[in-house]
């Protein structure tokens, strides 16, 4: 595998970002009016993360790693070279349960439901009733590797 490049992928490849998603992770969709960052090399994309921005903070969704490049780190990697983005504004994500411990790694930090905005707070519940378990996070710091 060669090294891979992280960085924020421009708009015109964001069909890339949708056919990854369709083969690997069904609900997610790239929209136009997020900020993804991709790890690539030169032969494909072999992970993403979308952040939708909100008026004063943002929230961290549809990351993906494929699943033949798990266990490589690729996820915390790409989390490490998008730092600016996740200090831009306040970042909030909304972590399945077995991945918290992964996203305390990378400088997250579980929030009460109460410490959410209120558009947040809405949007956890009903994911929550769909019968998804998940812990609400907040971006607190870089940490070193």
């Amino acid at each position: 595998m060669n090294k891979l490049r992280f960085h924020p992928i421009e708009p015109l490849r964001f069909p890339l970002i949708n056919r990854l998603y369709k083969q690997h992770y069904p609900a997610g969709k790239a929209k136009k009016d997020e900020v993804i960052w991709i790890g690539e090399d030169n032969s494909a994309i072999h992970c993403c993360v979308r952040f939708k921005q909100f008026d004063g903070f943002q929230l961290m969704t549809g990351m993906l790693v494929i699943p033949d490049a798990r266990g490589q780190k690729q996820g915390q990697q790409l989390l490490v070279a998008a730092q600016s983005q996740l200090e831009q504004a306040p970042c909030f994500c909304f972590a399945f349960s077995y991945l918290v411990d992964f996203y305390q790694a990378t400088g997250f930090v579980p929030v009460t439901e109460s410490e959410l905005p209120e558009s947040l707070q809405s949007r956890l519940t009903r994911y929550r009733l769909s019968g998804k378990s998940l812990v609400a996070m907040i971006y607190q710091q870089a940490v070193t590797q």
